[in-house]
């Protein structure tokens, strides 16, 4: 099942236009007012003439008051509380439909429209329970109980529905309130617990206080047939069924609706959006709920950005070595083979092109060294002005490190030729055991590769701006490569690189 952000589909989005959520507030608790009246009204019609035992209230002595003290003091009523109950709201809620931003008290009374509403429903059928409890015992003073307990009963299921109905109706309203500010910590309104409870009372708890209460006045009566007072009960027992079924389906539904939408974001998240976030409509611990889902989804794009970020400094193996253990200073000696390459004539470039042009330049050049890399499985180590060192083999081992090192060289230099026609560069490549682990202090360190290939990667790259195709590698590299790639290699001559001892045999692309 599809969750709407709000909970349901009639409630809108929580971004909807101001005068459209002011029309769809006005129109869903007036509805809600009304509909809660007239089941009251129901209720006490029903259970006065055909329930509850006792006298029959139905005498010409009392027309007057069925037929017009009664339906004028309900239209009067209703009328009040529609009016009285909405303007109030629409009060309270002002700085919803005029785009301000509202304050704690604001946040907090917003919660509370519906205790409000529900206050007034009552206060209205209280006055009901007097005043016609008072007129009915004047006149036919054995139908007090019977009078009293229906209209009381019926303020009941009103004061209930209206509760529901009214916190169903503001959940927009209540969505625009938690999102202003500061995610809320604490719970706005009474929370679950009490709501269940409340639920469990108005739904079960005073019906069958209610019912017990019939067999207290029948047994003081003592007028009561057994058959009445089965029809009595047996019809008591329905309405409660039904009432409590109602009140707690709206319960249920007014509870698992913000679990609903969460449940909806987890699953989204498990996809990888970690952009979703929920709407927060609920001010008690379901609210809470929201809200932390909504800091986790947030501390979880922090971790990816700082992921993403830390990835793109170090390297994404690098990145990913570190986040999954303990990170300790010290290295490994591993079998590596690297990658250098530098910019020629990087002096003059600077001297005789504007900053600009030079930083545009050389992003055009790195977007295509670091792309071939990337391609063939290794990672840039460090950036070094115009040049750049690149690692395959670590910190992740890595099938055939000297064949991918050399063909990334041989891409590289001929996507360079291509795309980047106006920024040569010299690429070198050598292959041999390895030192690679964090380097530095404690407080500061960084992962990197210390050994022979490293120097002589970067010696091969200062002879090869001098040869043409740019590219020079190790001939020990092109022997530690997979068949395939070493045969694109030739041996062309031996070298003493700058400050090296031994000779070095070379080879370039074929």
């Amino acid at each position: 099942m599809r969750a709407h952000p709000l909970g349901s589909r009639l409630l809108g989005t929580a971004d909807q236009r101001d005068s459209v959520l002011r029309l769809r507030t006005q129109a869903l608790l007036t509805a809600s007012l009304v509909l809660s009246n007239v089941i009251g009204a129901v209720v006490v019609v029903a259970l006065v003439t055909l329930v509850i035992p006792g006298p029959d209230v139905f005498i010409g002595e009392l027309a007057l008051v069925h037929w017009v003290a009664v339906p004028a003091y309900v239209a009067l009523a209703l009328l009040i509380g529609i009016v009285t109950g909405t303007r109030r709201a629409v009060g309270a809620l002002r700085w919803a439909f005029s785009g301000k931003e509202p304050d704690e008290a604001e946040r907090v009374a917003t919660l509370r429209v519906p205790w409000r509403l529900t206050r007034m429903q009552g206060l209205l059928w209280l006055g009901a329970l007097i005043g016609f409890t008072t007129v009915y015992g004047i006149v036919l003073p054995g139908s007090v109980a019977k009078v009293a307990f229906t209209v009381g009963f019926g303020g009941i299921v009103v004061c209930a529905n209206s509760y529901l109905l009214s916190e169903f109706a503001l959940r927009p309203l209540a969505a625009r309130a938690l999102s202003s500010g500061p995610p809320p910590r604490r719970r706005l309104v009474s929370g679950v617990s009490v709501r269940m409870l409340l639920g469990w009372a108005l739904g079960t708890g005073v019906p069958v206080a209610g019912l017990m209460l019939v067999a207290v006045f029948a047994l003081i009566r003592g007028d009561v047939s057994t058959t009445q007072l089965s029809v009595t009960i047996l019809a008591l027992g329905a309405v409660i069924l039904l009432f409590g079924c109602l009140l707690m389906a709206f319960t249920v539904r007014a509870t698992v609706a913000p679990i609903r939408t969460v449940r909806a974001a987890l699953a989204k998240v498990e996809r990888g959006e970690l952009g979703t976030e929920v709407v927060v409509f609920d001010g008690t611990e379901l609210g809470l709920l929201q809200a932390g889902f909504n800091r986790m989804a947030d501390g979880l794009r922090e971790r990816e950005r700082i992921r993403d970020l830390f990835g793109r400094h170090v390297g994404t193996e690098v990145a990913r070595a570190a986040l999954s253990g303990e990170v300790e200073l010290g290295g490994e000696v591993r079998e590596v083979a690297v990658l250098f390459v530098d910019v020629v004539g990087s002096t003059t470039l600077a001297a005789t092109r504007p900053p600009t042009e030079v930083v545009e330049l050389l992003n055009r050049f790195f977007a295509v060294v670091v792309a071939e890399i990337a391609r063939h499985d290794g990672f840039v180590n460090k950036f070094e002005g115009d040049a750049a060192l690149a690692v395959f083999g670590a910190p992740a081992d890595l099938p055939d490190a000297a064949g991918r090192a050399l063909a990334a060289a041989r891409s590289m230099a001929s996507r360079l030729r291509t795309e980047v026609p106006d920024c040569e560069a010299g690429i070198g490549v050598a292959a041999g055991p390895a030192v690679a682990g964090n380097i530095g202090e404690e407080s500061r360190y960084e992962y990197t590769v210390i050994g022979d290939p490293v120097n002589e990667a970067a010696r091969l790259t200062e002879l090869a701006k001098s040869v043409e195709g740019r590219t020079v590698a190790s001939m020990a590299a092109v022997e530690r490569a997979a068949g395939d790639e070493a045969a694109r290699w030739r041996r062309v001559e031996e070298t003493t690189l700058r400050g090296r001892t031994e000779a070095t045999t070379l080879a370039v692309p074929v």
